[in-house]
């Protein structure tokens, strides 16, 4: 009972988070703003670098409960490392600003990417939260899935369970999964947004 009570609790609260998303900043079925951001090893990236490929942007947090639960329990890096060998290519993106949850020294980084064992192609900074912004990124995790022709197919959470209990992600529906299955059988994204639930990203 104390354990429902408390995912019944988080739920809420996720819910109040997310009624704040109702106006997305990128459109589905427009072409995704395009931006260049350094990784955690001083490596620039564009967008437009990875023109013709499918891209997961994955915003992270990793002291945000809700980020442990994939992490912690694999299910991100598994998601990161099956795609990631299927040509697809993930970019996860901290906008921490500077003194704030989630914003960690070079060496930290190191260790903490380390550490949660990340597939991700890169782990991308912007610590100044323009390219978050741009996207309306809100919470961590906050998922975006563009196509090979640069288009926006797929933003919101990514899956249906608003909770970080890692016991619950076997019985949910994963949203992002579900959008990369449907780009790689040429079908069109069947849930093409839904509201992201998690932590709120760190402005």
């Amino acid at each position: 009972m104390k354990r429902q009570m408390l995912k019944l609790v988080f739920a809420v609260g996720a819910v109040v988070l997310m009624s704040a998303t109702a106006q997305a900043a990128v459109e589905n079925g427009q072409a995704a703003p395009d931006f260049t951001l350094t990784d955690t090893q001083g490596k620039t990236h564009k967008l437009s670098d990875y023109a013709g490929k499918t891209v997961v942007l994955e915003w992270t947090n990793y002291d945000c409960p809700f980020v442990v639960k994939h992490y912690g329990s694999g299910n991100m890096q598994s998601l990161q490392q099956k795609y990631g060998g299927e040509g697809v290519v993930w970019l996860s993106i901290n906008s921490s600003a500077p003194g704030k949850q989630g914003n960690y020294s070079t060496e930290e980084w190191a260790s903490r990417i380390d550490k949660q064992g990340v597939k991700a192609a890169a782990v991308l900074l912007d610590p100044e939260g323009t390219v978050g912004r741009t996207y309306g990124a809100k919470t961590t995790p906050h998922m975006f899935v563009v196509d090979e022709s640069g288009v926006v197919v797929y933003q919101g959470a990514i899956d249906d369970t608003p909770s970080f209990d890692a016991d619950d992600i076997p019985e949910s529906k994963n949203f992002v999964k579900a959008a990369l299955d449907a780009i790689m059988a040429g079908m069109p994204v069947a849930e093409a947004s839904s509201k992201p639930y998690g932590c709120s990203v760190k402005y």
